[in-house]
């Protein structure tokens, strides 16, 4: 994987992404290096909220969907 401002993050997420699938599909999780906040959010927001308090201003943190598959939108 790149390098990128969330690559440990991502790493994190792909490692734990099929266990998540079975109770967290279509919700969202925050992580922070190798730090999961507890539970599964119903809604961004939710998680945004989540992170903050557990991880801070200070940094930034990785909000995420559990999808099997990243959804494509296209923009023209």
């Amino acid at each position: 994987m790149a390098d990128s401002q969330f690559s440990n993050e991502l790493e994190v997420f792909e490692k734990h992404r099929n266990g998540w699938l079975h109770s967290g599909a279509g919700k969202y999780v925050a992580i922070q290096d190798s730090v999961v906040v507890e539970g599964f959010f119903e809604t961004y927001a939710e998680a945004l909220n989540a992170g903050i308090q557990r991880f801070g201003v200070g940094r930034s943190f990785l909000v995420k969907q559990v999808w099997t598959t990243e959804p494509v939108y296209f923009v023209s």
